[in-house]
């Protein structure tokens, strides 16, 4: 007999924010599908969620609270209750309080579940508790920054209308695993005739939709811009009517920055021959609806938020922002949707308190004072694997003074140093609202199956935390729907005149697409090359951390179609796909250090070492090497991951992470 079709929503760090069908019987969820009413992922599902009740009931999910017993990552808990574990919770942060302040207490949370009230329900319990904040800058702030730079808050075109697109410009994004439903339009886009590139740094599994794949040196995209418009200008391929109109400062910008960047210097920065980047100011030039899609990977470098503001600047010199089918797409802002300040509520603090980086939880941990960390509670996510500089964090998560309480599903590398770890629902066993930053839509999910054993969720646990620790406010007494419905209750504009009946029966809803034509949401009015509000008021290419650094090989930490950062490392399946943990190098790499392909290798630098095993594969171009995945430490060749190898820096503006701004050198074995 079938079991009852229920809908869900997929709750990962992912675009696309899929609708999901959900077969339920006798209380467990058998099988995943997804939902084909959804207007956007059109019941397409990415390999990771296929099986995504294998992650659900997975034998390895944790049941019950933990009371560690043994030293700190060593894994060794006894069961409790929640009971013990709550009071045991709030009698140290007593404590902690009344020997430090309430800012020697640190949230550590990211985008574990991206559903809008159980991602923020810490938020209003650690600003009423007067904990420092967070901020949670480890994705791509710096791709906000330079969009917002360029574009204010301009909104993106709706994605599917890349089907419109004769030249589409997949730049930096590996769409294959982090953004497969954007590549129907993409299809669409070639049956209809379009051309489409990939620009990336060695070639991913994005190449096979690609008519053309574009290799760059990592961290150079600025620098091909800049020099594609020194084309477009000095070919004269420029709509001057639209410049006119709807840009600043592009004379200035012309006469003084795109002089810097003729095709011969652009060659040097790139790698990429004159006379390609020529036949590709043509090639845009010419278009009459190109498409640039832009990924996030180009911004995690020192130079990330100017690269993103150099790129976005490009198509106003054709005049393709607010043209059917072209511009760019750098990400949906759907926030102005919901009163988010009614989940957060940073009413509730006294007084302002200090913001600690989350790429630098390292720094935190181990050298940060005036009052130093002394209670670190995680939820929603894993530091020890997913933050930069692994050693420094481990460090620090190995304090025997470090109070540490997780939250969470599985004995992950961050649970096995906890102090008290907490059992966490899935998306399917907790009711939430989501909104996308791929696509336009919104949608509610309740519960589908019970708990899975003694598992709270987020709102749960802040709830008891709340009691705990004496807070009377009636808002932490609410269940999760009443917050949702609160939220629903406000007016927004983006949601006038949405389906609410589709809505409440967990269906996917398309918000309504604001204009993106001119004139454009910037103080101006205006696309603004010249921006008088930035440090550098004109774009222009910025150096990375590591153009020039100590070692020989690029590092990029890429994504996997078989995995999301470090979650579904608890699926044995997609491990297998994964292959390992691999590094993948160039051919001519190898054969000058002697390395064989499958060969255990150790990649190094001044902030650690990494054992992985060695791909040899001419998709990867010389100086630059590739690990794919953040593997567990559980299933990891030696002691270390791939973050052992990354630094604490951070981008030029908005703070963000440079993941990909690291450079290593590869010998045999460990």
């Amino acid at each position: 007999m079938a079991g009852t079709i229920m809908r869900s929503v997929c709750p990962y760090d992912c675009p696309d924010t899929c609708s999901l069908l959900v077969e339920v019987e006798d209380g467990r969820a058998t099988r995943v599908s997804g939902d084909p009413e959804h207007p956007f992922t059109r019941g397409t599902l990415c390999p990771k969620m296929l099986h995504y009740e294998r992650t659900v009931h997975s034998p390895h999910r944790l049941t019950t609270p933990l009371i560690r017993t043994g030293p700190k990552g060593s894994g060794q808990f006894r069961p409790a209750d929640w009971d013990e574990a709550i009071e045991r919770v709030a009698a140290r942060w007593g404590n902690i309080i009344a020997s430090f302040g309430a800012e020697a207490i640190l949230p550590y949370s990211y985008a574990g579940t991206m559903g809008l009230v159980q991602r923020n329900s810490g938020h209003p319990f650690f600003h009423r508790l007067g904990a420092s904040r967070l901020a949670r800058t480890i994705c791509s702030p710096a791709k906000d920054a330079g969009w917002q730079a360029v574009m204010g808050e301009t909104p993106a075109p709706h994605p599917d209308t890349v089907a419109d697109s004769d030249l589409v410009i997949l730049w930096g994004i590996n769409a294959a695993a982090t953004s497969i439903h954007f590549l129907h339009g993409v299809r669409e886009a070639k049956k209809r005739g379009a051309t489409v590139w990939l620009i990336d740094t060695y070639e991913t599994p994005t190449a096979a939709a690609a008519d053309r794949t574009i290799l760059v040196h990592p961290g150079s995209d600025g620098a091909l811009a800049l020099g594609l418009m020194h084309l477009l200008a000095r070919d004269e391929q420029l709509d001057r009517e639209f410049i006119a109109a709807h840009v600043q400062g592009f004379e200035e910008f012309a006469s003084r920055i795109l002089p810097l960047y003729p095709p011969e210097q652009v060659s040097l920065l790139t790698g990429l021959p004159v006379i390609l980047i020529e036949e590709m100011a043509a090639s845009y030039g010419r278009a009459n609806a190109p498409f640039i899609r832009l990924g996030s990977g180009l911004s995690r470098y020192g130079n990330g938020a100017m690269t993103v503001r150099t790129i976005a600047t490009l198509p106003a010199l054709v005049g393709a922002y607010g043209r059917p089918g072209a511009g760019c797409f750098c990400g949906v802002s759907t926030g102005s949707a919901f009163a988010l300040a009614e989940v957060t509520r940073e009413d509730f603090m006294t007084k302002p308190t200090r913001i600690v980086n989350m790429n630098r939880l390292g720094h935190a941990l181990t050298e940060l004072s005036g009052p130093p960390v002394m209670g670190l509670y995680v939820y929603h996510s894993n530091p020890a694997a997913v933050t930069p500089d692994q050693n420094s964090v481990l460090r620090g998560l190995g304090r025997d003074d470090l109070f540490t309480v997780v939250h969470e599903r599985f004995m992950t590398d961050t649970a096995a140093f906890a102090d008290i770890v907490l059992p966490a629902t899935s998306s399917l066993e907790q009711s939430d609202i989501y909104r996308s930053y791929g696509t336009y839509c919104i949608q509610r999910a309740r519960p589908v199956i019970p708990p899975v054993g003694g598992s709270k969720t987020n709102w749960e646990v802040f709830a008891l935390l709340a009691r705990a620790m004496g807070f009377d406010e009636p808002f932490f007494r609410q269940s999760a729907d009443n917050l949702i419905d609160h939220l629903l209750a406000i007016p927004r504009s983006l949601r006038e005149g949405i389906d609410t009946a589709r809505l409440a029966e967990g269906k996917g809803v398309e918000l309504r697409l604001p204009a993106v034509a001119p004139p454009f949401a910037t103080p101006s009015g205006k696309v603004e090359i010249f921006n008088p509000r930035e440090p550098e008021p004109f774009p222009r290419y910025l150096p990375t951390h590591e153009e020039k650094g100590e070692h020989p090989l690029r590092l990029m930490t890429a994504p996997t179609p078989f995995a999301l950062n470090a979650s579904f490392y608890e699926q044995e399946e997609l491990r297998i796909k994964q292959g390992g943990m691999r590094l993948q190098m160039n051919p001519a790499d190898a054969a000058a250090r002697g390395l064989a392909d499958g060969r255990e290798v150790t990649a190094f630098n001044r902030l650690g070492e990494v054992v992985f095993s060695l791909k040899v594969t001419p998709g990867v171009p010389a100086g630059v090497v590739v690990a794919e995945g953040v593997w567990w430490l559980a299933h990891t060749p030696g002691p270390r991951s791939v973050n052992a190898l990354v630094s604490q820096r951070l981008t030029d503006r908005g703070e963000g992470s440079t993941f990909y701004d690291n450079r290593v050198e590869v010998r045999g074995g460990r």
